[in-house]
């Protein structure tokens, strides 16, 4: 496939991107260089493209930061969303196009209805959560409204090498590398009582790629593990790895002004469309976030 990758130089489009081509796509990837929302300078991208599918990862993703400042989250994830939909509109073979929104879109869900369904309603509690919705309601009304075919996707926590410290699990990991290098015994830490589904990137982008392929338009897919655990154990199991006993000191300004206490997903509809199923261990992700983090350290 001739496959477009917006954000092709972000965490998880580095290693979309490296996926594709290993699979054989012939891959066009845009970043930094075409603003997302420049919608002129986006269509010439696009339709000088001439994709066969469109992977829209382009947005600004930090769900904390963007208590900060809501108008550019949803002017990057909403009206961005909505130029690369023109764009793809404007192809004289329309491509598919396939948008990732997130599970932040399904809010706090109550626990005796995990795991969240993708029929479960939306109920955004952070302003990122809230640009995401806008997103895939764009993406939505583009396939009913012109048949162009869009699919929707929920990633749930996505994590491995190459992360942000600004996500928890890699800036645990840091902290951790850090902490060993200077034998410092303890360091702060944020909420470690919430629960995540997490599923390693590289088994999301693979996830991706089938469901450009095997997917419906129209249909929004979760992309998770189905499994939840608890920051606190990701810290111990962190530590674990590093060979490292250090004291935690809760430190309040990490947390965020609203937090999900349990997040777990059910995988189903994804497996069903693609027969997707994770090949990463926790414990193997934790251990390349580690190396990473050495690896920079050294």
């Amino acid at each position: 496939m001739r496959a477009l990758v917006t954000g092709a130089r972000g965490f998880v489009g580095t290693w979309l991107t490296a996926h594709l081509v290993e699979s054989g796509d012939d891959v066009v990837a845009i970043d930094h260089e075409v603003d997302i929302t420049d919608g002129e300078a986006l269509r010439s991208a696009v339709v000088g493209a001439a994709p066969e599918v469109v992977y829209h990862l382009a947005a600004l993703t930090n769900v904390g930061k963007s208590w900060t400042d809501p108008a550019e989250v949803l002017r990057v994830n909403a009206t961005g969303t909505l130029y690369v939909l023109e764009a793809a509109r404007a192809c004289p073979h329309p491509p598919r196009v396939l948008l990732t929104s997130s599970a932040e879109v399904y809010g706090a869900v109550p626990q005796e209805l995990l795991p969240v369904t993708e029929d479960a309603p939306l109920a955004p509690v952070t302003p990122y959560a809230a640009s995401k919705v806008a997103a895939e309601y764009l993406g939505l009304q583009s396939y009913l409204a012109y048949g162009l075919p869009v699919l929707r996707t929920r990633p749930f926590n996505h994590v491995g090498p190459g992360q942000s410290a600004a996500f928890v699990v890699s800036a645990l990991a840091e902290r951790i590398v850090e902490a060993r290098r200077r034998g410092a015994d303890s360091m702060v830490v944020g909420n470690l009582t919430a629960r995540r589904d997490l599923t390693d990137v590289r088994d999301v982008v693979r996830a991706y790629r089938l469901l450009a392929e095997r997917g419906m338009a129209g249909e929004v897919y979760n992309v998770c593990s189905g499994r939840d655990v608890s920051i606190a154990d990701v810290a111990a199991q962190l530590q674990q790895l590093a060979g490292t006993d250090l004291r935690f000191e809760l430190d309040p300004s990490l947390a965020r002004p609203v937090d999900v206490p349990v997040v777990r997903g059910d995988p189903t509809k994804l497996q069903e469309a693609t027969g997707w199923e994770p090949r990463f261990t926790l414990d193997r992700t934790l251990l390349d976030v580690l190396e990473q983090w050495s690896d920079r350290a050294a």
